[in-house]
């Protein structure tokens, strides 16, 4: 048998008064609608069911696709994507891809096949320069409304939401070569990613004669990955390292820890993302941060203005990353009167 909600409970946890929950909870006017939300929210947390008549019928299924769910980035967008979509009264469904798993035109396949009123693209094929864009063709021309994130493809007729990659790079080495550091590597993905591209444009950009002196690594967006590209980037003699996601500056520590160095007294490490509990690593990482939540809100606005039939601009809004300074960085050699890094 289901416990009644405790008025009492509901109202210290919303912050309203016990009237004030009593005529949400019966459904009565003259409630406004951000309290109403609160009280409704209090409900949830407290763990206590919604009555049928509060319980929101749903607007439609709106298709969520991932790459994966091991790197925190893709959950955490993935929470304020979906917590968006159900402030405007639609059901996500989460897609995500795994090594031997479904495939994206696969699960599309699948999410049309439930009807779903639209589809949201987080890091997916379309941010792989080799991928043939025309799947998307198809799926624009069978009328499902969609928007992409973290990718760009001037072939295909969608809303883009991007970070600014390359300033985000160029941001990073700025910040390292204030610190005093002369020699500074890049572990970044394979280019054929849009993002990765960007990101490697910005770092040559600001250092010229990296790519020349083999300052650039690249590899896969894990620890692992970080770890390997690291170990490169150490044996040529780099003081700062900037990477492409948190889990491969997180691999860059560890191959710095292996070789005896320290981060950031001997070593400074930058990463990029600000994925949830990088503040809590051992040191806390220095990041280039996305705007997750701007990113996600922009992206179900403009797929919901789609799906109400308003125009929207087919073109790739960028979002200004920012620079968050923690722990994983410090003073170079040029910073205290040196030369150029460890011994090669």
């Amino acid at each position: 048998m289901t416990t009644p909600p405790r008025l009492t409970d509901i109202a210290a946890q919303a912050e309203v008064s016990e009237a004030t929950v009593s005529r949400v909870l019966n459904g009565k006017a003259g409630v406004a609608s951000g309290t109403r939300h609160k009280v409704l929210a209090a409900m949830d947390l407290l763990g206590y069911e919604r009555p049928v008549r509060l319980r929101r019928r749903s607007n439609g299924l709106v298709g969520l696709l991932i790459p994966e769910l091991t790197n925190p980035i893709f959950p955490a967008f993935a929470q304020v994507i979906e917590q968006a979509l159900a402030g405007h009264g639609y059901t996500p469904v989460l897609c995500t891809q795994t090594p031997g798993g479904a495939t994206e035109d696969e699960l599309v396949e699948q999410l049309e096949e439930r009807g779903v009123t639209g589809i949201v693209f987080l890091s997916g094929l379309h941010a792989d320069s080799s991928a043939d864009p025309s799947r998307y063709q198809r799926l624009a021309a069978r009328g499902v409304p969609f928007v992409m994130i973290n990718g760009f493809n001037e072939r295909v007729q969608a809303p883009f939401i991007s970070p600014d990659d390359r300033a985000a790079a160029e941001m990073a080495v700025r910040h390292l070569e204030d610190l005093g550091h002369r020699r500074i590597g890049l572990a970044i993905g394979p280019t054929r990613y849009v993002p990765s591209a960007r990101k490697e444009a910005g770092f040559v950009a600001a250092l010229p004669s990296a790519k020349a002196e083999g300052l650039i690594q690249r590899t896969l967006f894990t620890v692992e990955g970080g770890h390997a590209a690291g170990g490169a980037l150490l044996d040529r003699g780099c003081t700062g390292i900037v990477c492409g996601s948190d889990p491969m500056a997180l691999g860059v520590i560890r191959a710095a820890r292996e070789r005896g160095l320290r981060v950031p007294e001997d070593v400074s490490v930058v990463g990029f993302d600000d994925s949830p509990l990088i503040a809590f690593t051992d040191p806390p990482l220095t990041t280039v941060r996305q705007p997750v939540r701007a990113m996600a809100t922009a992206a179900v606005g403009a797929l919901l203005e789609a799906v109400a039939g308003t125009p929207v601009q087919r073109t790739e809004y960028v979002f200004q990353p920012e620079l968050v300074v923690r722990g994983s960085t410090g003073q170079g050699p040029g910073g205290v009167g040196g030369g150029g890094g460890w011994p090669l």
